[in-house]
């Protein structure tokens, strides 16, 4: 038997593994997981990976922090001191977390330098809500803490450091943009992100080493911030009833937060010719507000009729914006599986289950772990050295 890796063997709808009950014994060391081409009929088998995921307590980052689990690799979270962590509850037993800002470049370099991690997804952001307002931490979190990172990171090596950027990067446009199209960031918000990609792509190019982005565009599913669209029109229209809502005729491209997820995996395992690719991330399908409402009420049996323009349109909707997905199709040989309502209705299975108990509503007081709780935290500040994970 010895230390052959697992052969195997390929017949129409049958597969005969050799030697593998031998592999998959040993702790984590490998992952079975579909391709991304599943009419292909191929697998990945993959080794463990240390992973690291910046934002992980947030919406995107809790459902890639579960699949990679799932997956059989051991993952580290950086969260910011007093972080929310409904999100995560229910797997923090199998996670690591390291309390620290990603601006203080001696911390994330400490923590680093102790996981020495393979694979990096870099999803911590400020500014995409709303609600986020303050231009000083944008640029703390998305422009100083990206660069902190992806410098401590190739101090250390790495496999895969996936970044993630914005739709917003674009700005306003009438049409589809592909990744080569000028930028004409639309916010303060969309202005650091831009800056982040480009400092991605430069390092990528400079240093040679694999550091893509991912252009997300409006990503939806279980355990989005229970103050946006979709999250409050499920909510509502459970009661029968309908938020206030904007002018129907604001699109976007809605893509579901599985497929996301399963780009975010594409792009550390798979590496083209171009140092620091760009990949927008969308079904590049553009689904309006009135769309997006007809579909809830057919779904959920909503009697209520939509009243338009009871809140104002945000300074960023505007009535076109859609990805051209193309690039990532044929490179990464990504595909959406859900369109919109097939996305809706997993997001509406996941509510009526009973979602977390931190999702009832937005807290104004953020969660924390405390000095008495079971689990340990590493909380990583400069000079404080010996963390407990």
């Amino acid at each position: 038997m010895g230390n052959r890796l697992p052969r195997w063997s390929h017949w129409p709808n049958h597969w005969e593994w050799k030697e593998l009950d031998e592999w998959l014994a040993r702790p984590g060391f490998l992952s079975l997981v579909n391709a991304p081409n599943p009419d292909r009929s191929t697998f990945w088998l993959e080794s463990m990976k240390r992973v690291i995921i910046t934002g992980a307590t947030g919406f995107v980052g809790a459902n890639l922090a579960r699949r990679l689990l799932r997956d059989g690799h051991e993952v580290h979270l950086f969260v910011r001191p007093n972080h929310q962590n409904w999100r995560i509850a229910d797997v923090r037993r199998d996670l690591k977390l390291w309390e620290l800002h990603l601006h203080h470049a001696d911390s994330v370099t400490e923590a680093v330098g102790k996981i020495r991690p393979e694979w990096i997804f870099h999803l911590a952001v400020h500014g995409a809500y709303s609600w986020q307002t303050n231009l000083e931490q944008m640029v703390l979190t998305n422009i100083q803490g990206t660069m902190n990172l992806v410098n401590a990171c190739l101090g250390t090596g790495f496999e895969a450091f996936v970044n993630t950027g914005s739709s917003s990067e674009y700005g306003f446009k009438d049409h589809a943009p592909a990744e080569s199209d000028p930028l004409e960031p639309n916010s303060h918000y969309a202005v650091t992100k831009a800056a982040a990609t480009m400092f991605c792509r430069y390092t990528a190019q400079s240093r040679r080493v694999h550091l893509p982005t991912l252009r997300l565009y409006s990503v939806f599913g279980p355990y989005e911030d229970p103050g946006r669209l979709l999250p409050a029109l499920i909510l509502r229209g459970l009661k029968g009833e309908l938020p206030p809502l904007a002018d129907p005729n604001v699109a976007r491209d809605f893509v579901y937060v599985e497929d996301v997820v399963e780009a975010c995996l594409l792009a550390a395992r798979v590496r083209t010719r171009e140092w620091g690719a760009i990949y927008n991330v969308g079904t590049g399908v553009a689904t309006t507000l009135g769309e997006v409402v007809n579909v809830a009420r057919r779904v959920m049996n909503i009697d209520a009729e939509p009243v338009w323009n009871t809140m104002p349109n945000r300074s960023w909707d505007t009535n076109v914006w859609v990805s051209d997905n193309r690039k990532i199709g044929s490179e990464l040989h990504w595909q959406y599986r859900n369109n919109f309502e097939a996305g809706f209705r997993l997001m509406l299975d996941w509510f009526r289950q009973g979602p977390p108990s931190g999702h009832a509503g937005k807290s104004s007081e953020p969660a924390t772990l405390s000095s008495g709780t079971e689990f340990e935290v590493a909380a990583i500040q400069p000079g404080l050295h010996n963390p407990k994970c």
